[in-house]
C-alpha cells in the first residue's frame, strides 16, 4: 500500500472550503475533470477526467467542517482518502490523506510519486477557486 498526506491552509471561512471540496455538483474549478455523476445520492458518485477515466467513489464520513471520508477505485487502483478540517483565527486547515493499492505490478513504484503529484494540484486548483470567489 502507498500513501501520501497533504497539508495546506486558506485565509478563508471554512464553509466556503469545506464546499468546494464536498460538493459534487460544483466541479468546474477541478482542472483534472471532465464530469462528476452522482450514482446514489450523498453516498456513491463516479469522476470522469478530462482524459475519459473513471474512478467510483463510496462516501464513508461526513462530519460536516470536521471530516470527509470515502473509498474509491478504478482500473489501477483501489483506496482510501481522508480528509480533516479545522479552522482558528481565520485559517482553514486541511489534511488530505489517501493510502492506496496499485492493481498492476508494474505501477506499484511510481503510485506514491503519482499521489503526491495529484494532491499538490488538487490543492492548486482550490487555491485558484478560493481566490477567483474572493474578486
Amino acid at each position: 500500500m502507498a500513501g501520501s498526506t497533504i497539508k495546506a491552509e486558506f485565509q478563508y471561512e471554512i464553509e466556503k472550503v469545506w464546499e468546494l471540496v464536498t460538493s459534487l455538483y460544483k466541479y468546474s474549478w477541478r482542472s483534472d475533470l471532465d464530469e462528476i455523476v452522482v450514482t446514489v445520492p450523498e453516498k456513491e458518485f463516479e469522476e470522469h477526467t478530462k482524459d475519459g477515466y473513471v474512478t467510483k467513489f463510496k462516501i464513508t464520513a461526513f462530519d460536516e467542517y470536521k471530516n470527509y471520508e470515502f473509498d474509491m477505485e478504478n482500473g489501477n487502483m483501489q483506496g482510501h482518502w481522508i480528509g480533516k478540517f479545522s479552522y482558528k483565527d481565520g485559517i482553514t486547515c486541511i489534511e488530505f490523506t489517501e493510502n492506496v493499492i496499485a492493481k498492476k505490478l508494474i505501477m506499484k513504484p511510481f503510485v506514491r510519486m503519482y499521489l503526491k503529484k495529484q494532491q499538490a494540484k488538487y490543492i492548486q486548483d482550490l487555491r485558484d477557486a478560493l481566490e477567483a470567489k474572493r474578486l
